[in-house]
């Protein structure tokens, strides 16, 4: 008896488990193998309730970036990603979509190129046509947008100036878009976040845009830019800076200036406005 009650007790266990995972969006964690960096790499991946049950269905895709110091949980844990995608996904605020968002902390935290962490080769060469095989996105231009918090703000604003042809919109929150010593106060002498503050710098999209061809201006207009940033944030200044020189440009974007500082406070509030932004981008 007491192992036919076991039979029973897994079977139904098993069929709430796979309840849930069929009438609710959620969040998974996986790992790919990179040549390009020559280990394995982590991300989490919110797939939307009607993917396992339409399997001819295809979906717009987010890439959404961490900040310092985080990693491809942070969304999820942090800023309640899946509860957020599916209440407004299901008050129809928000399309259904993939959100992808990959771990960039764990070895070396940084989105951009160095000769001992191609990162951004790896994510445009190998994780980016990953997601595109492995999952039923829409892989093209229009329906592939990216965003960030914090560095990942900035690292979304420099993949999509390096990549318009790869976006049709950039969101960053509170973006960390240059080198600013307020990060590295009472660590001076760390070579570690040193490095890290070069590489920013390196990457400063102010200057990339002050400095772009006539050209490349036009190519960047064809992405739909947004950028949120709270009045409290120490990136305020670097956002604002940013802002004036698209303005100056002449290139279209949507500016936020919103009551908040740099926490997890803001970036989940973010959301409520980042998905709903997309999802009418994704559906024209």
């Amino acid at each position: 008896m007491k192992k036919v009650i076991s039979i029973l007790f897994l079977l139904l266990t098993g069929l709430v488990s796979y309840s849930q995972k069929h009438t609710t969006g959620r969040v998974e964690y996986k790992i790919m193998h990179s040549n390009i960096l020559n280990e394995e790499r982590e991300y989490g991946i919110y797939l939307p309730k009607t993917y396992w049950a339409d399997t001819l269905k295809s979906y717009p895709v987010l890439y959404l970036l961490h900040g310092k110091d985080g990693s491809d949980h942070d969304w999820a844990d942090k800023a309640n990603l899946a509860a957020v995608a599916n209440l407004l996904i299901d008050s129809k605020e928000a399309c259904e979509m993939i959100i992808v968002c990959p771990e960039a902390g764990k070895t070396f935290m940084n989105y951009f190129n160095s000769p001992d962490w191609r990162y951004e080769d790896y994510f445009f060469d190998e994780f980016v046509p990953y997601i595109d095989t492995h999952y039923r996105v829409k892989a093209d231009r229009l329906h592939r947008a990216i965003a960030g918090l914090s560095m990942g703000g900035g690292g979304a604003i420099v993949y999509a100036s390096h990549h318009p042809e790869m976006f049709c919109a950039a969101y960053s929150m509170s973006g960390y878009l240059r080198r600013q010593d307020e990060l590295s106060a009472g660590k001076e002498n760390d070579p570690v976040l040193e490095k890290l503050q070069k590489l920013v710098e390196d990457n400063n999209c102010i200057k990339y845009l002050q400095n772009a061809s006539a050209q490349k201006i036009d190519s960047l207009k064809r992405v739909n830019w947004f950028i949120d940033c709270g009045d409290d944030d120490f990136t305020f200044e670097t956002n604002t800076d940013f802002v004036m020189a698209m303005r100056k440009a002449g290139m279209p974007y949507q500016y936020r200036v919103r009551d908040g500082d740099h926490t997890w406070e803001y970036w989940h509030s973010a959301l409520y406005i980042a998905l709903p932004f997309l999802s009418d981008i994704f559906r024209q």
